[in-house]
């Protein structure tokens, strides 16, 4: 079962985008959220982490201040909001679910392979 990415696009440098990441297979209540992106030769890092259940984040230093999370538990689907966006924040990015009883007793970063139902991507492109 995949989670489900949308909301990539074209944006000049300084906008913003909104990434979504749902399922109608499996309430997300019980799990986080995993943001990550792969850019075209690079090796794929986290960018944000978000609880379903009490909306609690974390964001990598890379995006820490520009990226924002939220969630809509009548959707079941989580955003990411981008804003400030830079070149180098052109990749794939992709969401994942973690147990939320896995990692509540770990201090993130969390390990990748916690995370499964990683969705198809979704582009996001910005340009200078």
């Amino acid at each position: 079962v995949q989670l489900v990415e949308s909301g990539g696009g074209l944006v000049q440098a300084g906008g913003s985008l909104r990434l979504s990441c749902g399922t109608s297979e499996f309430s997300l209540l019980d799990y986080a959220i995993g943001w990550f992106r792969q850019a075209p030769g690079k090796e794929r890092e986290g960018v944000s982490y978000v609880s379903s259940r009490d909306g609690s984040q974390y964001h990598f230093d890379s995006v820490k201040g520009r990226f924002t999370a939220s969630s809509d538990n009548t959707k079941n689907t989580v955003y990411l909001h981008m804003n400030s966006l830079k070149p180098e924040d052109t990749a794939i990015y992709y969401c994942a679910a973690a147990k939320a009883a896995l990692i509540s007793t770990l201090i993130p970063p969390y390990p990748e392979d916690l995370f499964h139902n990683w969705g198809q991507g979704t582009q996001v492109t910005v340009s200078s």
